[in-house]
């Protein structure tokens, strides 16, 4: 039909909002029963935050498939992940039943991708430059990778809408894995952006407690990249090994959305930097797709590491918000089940004991011994029924508190008596660190 021919003509250049609109629009009307296209939001001047959904069912939560998303252009003037997002869609959808891995991937897998996040910073830069311009920030001059609530300092930006957009969608989708694209280096870079002694911070590492599956993460993206894994950055001044780097290491940054998704959307995101040049020629922008394509693949399919299952009662029905953990590794905020009683961790290959707990009656634990998944589109399923429980005493939980929830450790220890002080500090860091 004609809008196939339409969705298949994505050319090697910019597109403005009326165009990337036009393509989207397109793309869906072409495959409607693989597409689900909804704009989360508006930014400040009001356009349309646009995310395309991909999957066998792209309208909705499925049971057991996990949720994947890609976010680019938070910097306006930072826009190569904008159109190699364009371009993902357009290889996506032309190679669903043709290809066999694609195939397999977009029926095991919901992907949401958002090629945009700040449009009006976008349409800002009128000269495009390698370097920083006003464009970065939003309509509101914010710079919406400082604006997401911090897990360590009270963050005293005024939220804007975009950032609002986002957090409320990260609340209404069972997210596992992101990663949010930017430009201006050439790495993959990952939580914490922020940190504190707690946290390893005095040795200039901020260390998450699944720092492991961090790193693998960072690993897959840059060795799957023409180039990234050299790590040989964008001038002498810099080099990241194997091209990869804690986001507090390279340098400490407050209200990042990255470790925004980890404490408070227990979805893992890593920050992935694709060009030296901010905003570069369009005639580069086919070498771009082609150096990222691969790797953006690799990188959708990690969204299958590790265990996932439901929680039910005694009558086989769901369980929302019991905590479900991998033991020596909990999260500050806990990771708990969504609405379908479902959890998703993500962990690396090895044995592992899952901790789930119902509020108000004991945990169960499991030993499980996670395979490398993968291949196989599906993390190992280790389903938990507390047969004690029945669905008339189910416990709604609060969400997590949104004041820095690492200081707050702090805080309590420096109250007690300074002896006690170091006890409890250790504590908390074998905790973190076990």
């Amino acid at each position: 039909g004609t809008f196939l021919s339409v969705a298949a003509a994505l050319e090697f250049k910019y597109h403005h909002t009326k165009e990337l609109e036009e393509y989207l629009k397109g793309v869906h009307a072409a495959y409607p029963s693989l597409t689900h296209l909804h704009s989360i939001g508006r930014s400040v001047e009001g356009r349309d935050l646009w995310v395309l959904v991909l999957g066998r069912f792209p309208t909705h939560h499925n049971i057991g498939i996990p949720e994947f998303k890609y976010v680019a252009n938070m910097h306006g003037d930072e826009t190569v992940g904008r159109e190699v997002l364009l371009h993902l869609i357009d290889f996506l959808v032309t190679s669903y039943g043709r290809d066999p891995v694609i195939t397999r991937l977009l029926n095991n897998t919901r992907v949401h991708i958002m090629p945009t996040m700040n449009p009006d910073g976008f349409e800002a830069t009128k000269e495009p430059d390698c370097y920083y311009t006003r464009g970065r920030y939003n309509r509101n001059g914010a710079d919406l990778n400082r604006n997401f609530p911090d897990a360590f300092e009270n963050n005293s930006a005024g939220i804007q809408p975009e950032t609002r957009a986002v957090m409320d969608w990260i609340k209404n989708e069972t997210f596992v894995l992101s990663a949010n694209l930017h430009g201006g280096a050439l790495v993959a870079s990952y939580t914490f952006d922020n940190g504190n002694p707690v946290t390893g911070s005095l040795n200039g590492y901020s260390r998450s407690p699944d720092d492991d599956v961090f790193v693998h993460l960072a690993k897959t993206y840059s060795s799957n990249h023409a180039s990234m894994y050299k790590g040989t950055g964008c001038d002498n001044r810099q080099t990241f090994p194997e091209g990869i780097t804690n986001g507090y290491s390279w340098y400490q940054l407050e209200g990042g959305m990255q470790d925004y998704n980890y404490v408070w959307g227990q979805c893992f995101e890593i920050t992935l930097e694709l060009s030296c040049c901010k905003y570069p020629p369009a005639e580069q922008l086919e070498k771009f797709w082609r150096d990222n394509k691969v790797a953006l693949i690799e990188y959708i399919k990690q969204v299958h590491l590790g265990v996932k299952g439901q929680v039910t009662d005694k009558n086989g029905n769901p369980i929302p918000n019991a905590i479900v953990e991998a033991k020596g590794r909990p999260h500050v905020c806990p990771y708990r089940t969504n609405e379908q009683g479902e959890y998703f961790l993500l962990l690396l290959p090895g044995t592992y004991v899952i901790n789930a707990t119902v509020p108000g009656f004991k945990s169960m634990l499991k030993t499980v011994e996670i395979p490398d998944n993968t291949g196989n589109f599906s993390a190992l399923k280790q389903d938990f029924s507390f047969s004690e429980v029945s669905d008339q005493i189910r416990s709604r939980v609060a969400s997590c508190p949104k004041i820095p929830l690492y200081q707050e450790l702090a805080r309590t220890s420096a109250a007690v008596k300074p002896t006690l002080n170091i006890l409890v500090l250790m504590t908390i860091i074998l905790v973190i660190f076990k």
